[in-house]
Order: structure tokens, then sequence, then C-alpha cells
């Protein structure tokens, strides 16, 4: 029901910058809680970054993008955003954002709307 569309991806040189983007629909933005995800060849979907919907948001990230990339969410816009800073090439993968009813999560499996993805590619 909920369909969310990513954007911002792209190529980019190792210590640049990315903004991603998800557009949420469908359903009232504030009532559930977003994340990204991402997901390299060979390796399983590790958690990014998720925040809460609530008015003081909160926000858990990965220890391996903690300090470079910052998650954000404007509910009038319906839009979800990471930024990343700093980029690696270990940054590399597929970026799905994610949405869920349930209490923020790092596992997968808690969430219930997924985007189709959007490509990173950090190159040395």
């Amino acid at each position: 029901q909920v369909q969310l569309v990513e954007s911002g991806g792209g190529l980019v040189q190792a210590g640049g910058s990315l903004r991603l983007s998800c557009a949420a629909s469908g359903r009232t933005f504030s009532s559930i809680v977003m994340g990204w995800f991402r997901q390299a060849p060979g390796k399983e979907r590790e958690f990014v970054a998720g925040i809460t919907g609530s008015g003081v948001a909160l926000t858990l990230y990965a220890d391996s993008v903690k300090g470079r990339f910052t998650i954000s969410r404007d509910n009038a816009k319906n839009t979800v955003t990471l930024q990343m800073n700093s980029l690696k090439p270990e940054d590399t993968a597929v970026y799905y954002c994610t949405a869920g009813r349930n209490r923020i999560s790092r596992r997968p499996g808690e969430y219930d709307y997924w985007g189709q993805g959007t490509q990173v590619t950090a190159s040395s």
C-alpha cells in the first residue's frame, strides 16, 4: 500500500558526498518509522539508519556510518533523506528506503514496505 521511491544515487569518488531521498505515498507519513538499508553484491542486507515519526525523533545508525551519515525526515513533504559524507569504497551498495508501523529496528524483517533501491558507488 505504501509506495517508496528512492533517488539521488550515483557514482562518486571516495571522500565525496551524496544525498539520497525517499518519497512516500499512500499512507499517513508521520504514523510510521522510516529507515535505510543497503546490500552489496554477495552480502546480506544490512541496516544503515532509522528514524521515528515522533516530534523529537529518535535515530539509530550502524557503527560503520556513524558520524558520516545523517538521516532526517520532512513530514510535510513526505520525504526521508540520507546525507552521506566522507564516502568510502565499502559504502558501495544498492540503498533501499524502508517503512514500517512497528518500533524502529535494525532487523529488515521488522519493516513492511520497501523501495526499489538506488545504486551508490564510491570509487577509490
